[in-house]
C-alpha cells in the first residue's frame, strides 16, 4: 500500500519525533526483499534516535538473520535525556508465541535501574486485547515479565503484533498496543495508524509525569487515549 505508507511517513515526519519505536512485524516473511523494503521506509523517518525490534514474522524464513545484518542487535537499550528506552525481542523463530526467557530478566531489571522515565518495548502483547479472537494473544512469561517490569518503574511498555490499537493501565503502568502503519492486515473497522506519545518531565521535586498517547490515523484524525499524571 504505498500510497498509504507515503501518507504516514509524510505525517510521522511532520510530528518530528525526538524517538522513533518500531516493534515489528517489519515484514510478511522474513525475506531479504522484504527487509530492503523496511529498511528504505525506516530510512526516511527523519529521527536519528531509533528503538527498532523484530516481529514473529520477522524471524520466519531465518530473517533474523537479516535483521541483524540492516539493524544490528535483535534487542538494544537507549538512554535519551531523561528517557530510557528497552526494546527486546520476543519473538522465536518459526513460532507465532512469543517469549522472553528468565536469562533475560536481569539484564532487564539492570538496564532500568535508573531515573527517568522508562520505556519497555516488544513485538507481542503482555495482556490480552480485545477483538482477538481465541489466538494466542500473550507470551509464556507474560506475569512474571509483568511483575518485573512492575517492580522496576517502568511508566509504558509498547507492543504490536495484532494491529490492533489499544491501552490498558495496570498499577501506574501503561501497555500501549499499535495498530500498523501501513499493512493491508487491518481488523474490523480499524484504519491505518501510529502512536503518537509525549512526555512532560516533573516540576521541581515532584516525581510523576504527565503521559499523553494520541492515535494518528491514515485519513488525519487525532484521537487522545491517554492524559494523565504518571
Amino acid at each position: 500500500m504505498p500510497q498509504i505508507a507515503d501518507s504516514m511517513l509524510e505525517s510521522i515526519n511532520r510530528d518530528a519525533p525526538d524517538i522513533v519505536v518500531i516493534t515489528g512485524d517489519l515484514t510478511e516473511n522474513g525475506l531479504a526483499s522484504e527487509y530492503d523494503g523496511a529498511k528504505d521506509f525506516i530510512e526516511r523517518i527523519e529521527c536519528e534516535n531509533k528503538v527498532i525490534v523484530p516481529g514473529n514474522h520477522d524471524s520466519r524464513n531465518a530473517g533474523y538473520l537479516f535483521f541483524e545484518d540492516i539493524f544490528k542487535a535483535r534487542s538494544s537499550f537507549g538512554r535519551f535525556g531523561e528517557v530510557t528506552v528497552v526494546g527486546l525481542d520476543s519473538s522465536q523463530p518459526e513460532l507465532e508465541e512469543g517469549h522472553i526467557g528468565r536469562e533475560n530478566y536481569g539484564w532487564i531489571e539492570n538496564t532500568f535501574s535508573v531515573s527517568g522515565f522508562k520505556v519497555f518495548a516488544l513485538h507481542h502483547h503482555l495482556i490480552p486485547i480485545p477483538r482477538t479472537g481465541r489466538g494466542n494473544n500473550v507470551f509464556v512469561d507474560a506475569g512474571d515479565v509483568l511483575e518485573l517490569l512492575d517492580r522496576s518503574g517502568v511508566h509504558l511498555v509498547l507492543c504490536g503484533h495484532w494491529h490492533i490499537p489499544w491501552v490498558w493501565r495496570l498499577n501506574d503502568m501503561f501497555v500501549v498496543s499499535s495498530g500498523t502503519v501501513c499493512s493491508s492486515q487491518i481488523r474490523g473497522r480499524i484504519s491505518q495508524c501510529y502512536n503518537l506519545i509525549e512526555i512532560e518531565a516533573p516540576e521541581s521535586e515532584c516525581t510523576r509525569w504527565h503521559l499523553r498517547v494520541c492515535r494518528i490515523f491514515s485519513g488525519g484524525k487525532k484521537e487522545t487515549v491517554v492524559d494523565c499524571i504518571i
